[in-house]
């Protein structure tokens, strides 16, 4: 299994059951981002993350890897990526001790070292069944804290979700009488999925730790009762195989055919 938690917010859940049903009828565009804050300070201390050896890329494989996983589990699969890639501060101050800082303490006047990943990735999509669609992530957008969204336009309707409302999942349906005809809120509860263990009313609240331990009850359900679970290391695969083509797209300036894995 890989650690794609946020798909399993039961808002997001609710969605792909929305679509899966036709409630918004032929999906034909999804637009996602993950916006953070954290290091959008110069002074922020050279963490791991900034330092290709270790962590590989920046905001594309640390947190871009997740609207992926939620644009793959609610459209369907990359065919091609037209893509940016953008390191807005290239040096850092260097950590002392231990222990990583992320974000959390500044740096001083001491010495600075290189930033060798991308601090934004901006993407265009398509999808493999004809749809369109973009992500955008970042960890210099500041007052964003963790910024994760999607908006997602069919034939028949649209979804929008915002993890920071995370109890929350806003609905438009065309089929409705043109003089009510809008978005409205669904306050993700009971009735929704996942919700028979979490809440006995609606918009009780949701955190983090609760997607985390959806995260694991599947993961020992499938051990205890037998079959699979994703996302799984196929799915993590494809994914990564996302990520080059973008980083392979930003570097020529033009669209790049996404390789798809095969049982």
């Amino acid at each position: 299994m890989v650690a794609f938690n946020y798909r399993r917010t039961p808002a997001v859940a609710l969605a792909k059951k929305y679509i899966e049903e036709g409630a918004i009828g032929k999906v034909i565009s999804f637009r996602g981002t993950y916006l953070q804050d954290w290091s959008a300070d110069p002074n922020s201390p050279l963490s791991w993350r900034f330092q290709k050896s270790i962590a590989g890329s920046g905001a594309l494989g640390d947190i871009a890897t997740h609207v992926f996983d939620m644009a793959r589990y609610l459209v369907g699969e990359f065919s091609a990526v037209n893509a940016v890639l953008s390191t807005w501060i290239p040096e850092r101050p260097l950590q002392a001790g231990g222990a990583d800082a992320l974000g959390t303490v500044r740096g001083g006047e001491g010495p600075r070292g290189e930033v060798d990943v991308d601090d934004e990735v901006m993407t265009m999509i398509r999808f493999a069944n004809g749809a369109v669609g973009s992500v955008e992530a970042t960890r210099n957008a500041h007052g964003r804290n963790n910024y994760i969204t999607f908006e997602i336009h069919g034939t028949d309707g649209s979804i929008v979700f915002n993890y920071e409302r995370r109890d929350e999942l806003q609905v438009c349906f065309a089929s409705d009488q043109a003089d009510r005809r809008g978005f409205r809120t669904v306050y993700t509860g009971p009735d929704h999925p996942y919700g028979e263990g979490l809440w006995p009313i609606p918009a009780l609240g949701i955190g983090y730790g609760e997607t985390k331990i959806i995260e694991a009850y599947d993961f020992f359900k499938a051990i205890a009762e037998g079959g699979s679970v994703s996302p799984n290391f196929a799915d993590g695969y494809q994914v990564a195989l996302i990520d080059d083509a973008i980083v392979e797209s930003a570097a020529k300036e033009s669209w790049v055919d996404v390789p798809q894995i095969t049982d």
